[in-house]
Formats: C-alpha cells, structure tokens, sequence
C-alpha cells in the first residue's frame, strides 16, 4: 500500500508579483523569431541567445533555430538575427560584407542606451559605462562608443581607479538589467566624484527591470520566502534575488519547477513568486500549481499587471 503524501500544513498564501511574464522587448524579440521561421524556414540563424531563458531557447531550438556566437557560423547570402540584447556596430557591417541579411531583434530601450552612446561619443565625451563585464548587452553598448572615450565600471570601488580628465565633460550609461539601488549609488558616487557630469539625468534601467525589483520589494514586506523564476544567466533574474535578500528574506532561483526544493518552504506561511523578464508565464503556473498541490489550503493572489498594455513595435521580416 502506498503510503499517504505529507503536505506541507505551513504555507497559507502564494503571492505573485504583480510583474510576471515576458516584459514588450522580449515578446517583441520572440515575435520577430516566430515570424522569422514561418518566412524563411529552418535553419534560422540568431546570434547569441535571443533572450536569456533555457526553456525558450530549447523551444526554438527545436524548431530548428540554431544559436550562434560569431557571424562566420551563417553560410553568405542567408539570414541572422541580432538578439535583443543588442549589437555592436561591427557586426552590422561584418554581416554587410558576407551579404548576409540582418533582422535587428534589439529592444527598444537598448537602443535608446545606442543613441546615447553615439551622441556623447560625437560631442567626445568621457563615457562611464556601467554593467556586467561580459554581458551581452555590455558588449553590444561597448560598441557605440568610441573606444578612447569608454570606460567600464561595475560597482563603486571601479570609480576610484578611473583616471578621467577632470577639466572635460563625463557621462554615463548604464546597462538595462541592473539592480536600480546599486545603479543609483555608483551614479552618487560619478556626480560626487566628477565636477562636469553630463548626464543622462537618470539611469537607463529599463522599466520592466525597475517594475519587478520594486514588485520584489512589495513582496519582501510580507513574505516570508522568495521564489525566483529566472534562468541563472539572466542578469535581471539574479537581480530579483539579490533584490530579496537585500530586503532581509529568504530567496531562491530556479530555471523550472523540477529545481524546486519543497524544503525551502518548510516553517514557512507566505510565499511570494516572481519571475525575470524573459520567463514564459508557464513556468511560474507550473511553480504555483507544484506548491498548492504539496501545500493545504492555500490562497492564491496577483495584483493587476502594470505593463500587460504594453507593446514594442515588431520590425519589417
């Protein structure tokens, strides 16, 4: 005889965040990949993952998207698209000389980053660039400016080591993903370090990361554990964990429900449930659909989603 399932007696009530799903530049970036492989078939070249998320690069895989770091990987005269986690100049005109058409999945707000990177680089302004070294988005942004003027930081201590002319102009540029707290205090400490400092009057995290750290936060003044839905290499997924933390509750990230450890819920009465902007809504179903079935009696609750009228334009296919 099997023996009965013991449920968690604890947990009383799942939150979600009030932000859950794919934010409008990764809707846009799958849309144009979706519209993409109906026109031109398989195999569909896309440069670098079109988002940071396994489950939705495994789904396009499948449907015979192959993934791809450098551009000599395209055969000439075929297709690629740029992901949206933005491009570097280079790679346009490297796809221009192999005669390789390019379909620009770059979000909206990347760009705007771009064309504030090309109007400080004209005016031959001092460019600070903060993000993560190594980040594709970084590296697409590095690209814009040029390369006398750019100088890279990542937290407060790199500013120190800056040795910028304090007679001339200093700009920054910020990576969309960032944590907004640790963004606002690095740009403190460049206006308090700098005498000329030109702006951007704020930094250019975009608003979906802003809306879901502070929907983290909203959280974390009453729950008791924190979920993350969030691929590990997504930048704005760990920046909801840390987001958690650093407002004093327990938080953990998992890439899909199979990852989910039912101990951590163990003593706990309200759980709160989030999810990186490039998660599909599925995996936080199946994450609240796996706690309430181990759990008694559990109430379920979302606020209204602030971005869910919220579109990007989709470019020409």
């Amino acid at each position: 005889m099997n023996s009965p399932i013991i449920k968690n007696t604890t947990i009383k009530e799942i939150h979600l965040a009030s932000t859950q799903g794919f934010c409008a530049g990764v809707a846009s970036a799958i849309e144009v990949v979706e519209r993409a492989l109906l026109k031109f078939g398989s195999p569909l070249y896309v440069r670098h993952h079109i988002v940071h998320n396994t489950t939705v690069i495994n789904d396009f895989e499948k449907k015979g998207v192959v993934f791809i770091e450098e551009l000599k990987e395209v055969p000439k005269n075929n297709t690629v698209i740029f992901s949206a986690h933005g491009t570097a100049p280079s790679e346009f005109e490297a796809a221009k000389v192999r005669n390789i058409r390019v379909i620009d999945a770059t979000c909206p707000l990347v760009t705007k980053v771009h064309r504030e990177a090309v109007r400080f680089s004209q005016k031959k302004v001092q460019t600070i660039l903060i993000g993560h070294k190594g980040h594709q988005e970084l590296i697409g942004t590095s690209g814009y400016v040029d390369q006398d003027l750019l100088h890279i930081v990542e937290d407060e201590a790199d500013i120190d080591l800056l040795k910028l002319d304090k007679t001339k102009p200093v700009g920054f540029l910020t990576q969309t993903t960032l944590s907004v707290d640790d963004a606002k205090q690095i740009i403190k400490k460049i206006r308090e370090t700098f005498p000329i400092v030109v702006g951007p009057p704020k930094s250019d995290i975009c608003f979906a990361t802003t809306n879901r750290q502070n929907a983290v936060k909203e959280l974390a003044s009453y729950c008791d554990v924190i979920i993350v839905c969030g691929s590990p290499h997504s930048s704005n997924s760990n920046r909801l964990k840390e987001c958690a933390e650093n407002e004093g509750v327990e938080s953990y990230i998992i890439d899909t429900v199979s990852e989910l450890d039912l101990s951590w819920l163990d003593g706990k009465v309200i759980v709160g449930v989030t999810s990186g902007a490039s998660v599909p809504m599925k995996i936080v179903d199946e994450v609240v659909a796996c706690i309430s079935a181990n759990s008694n009696a559990v109430k379920v609750s979302q606020d209204e989603n602030i971005e869910s009228s919220i579109k990007f334009p989709i470019p020409n296919i």
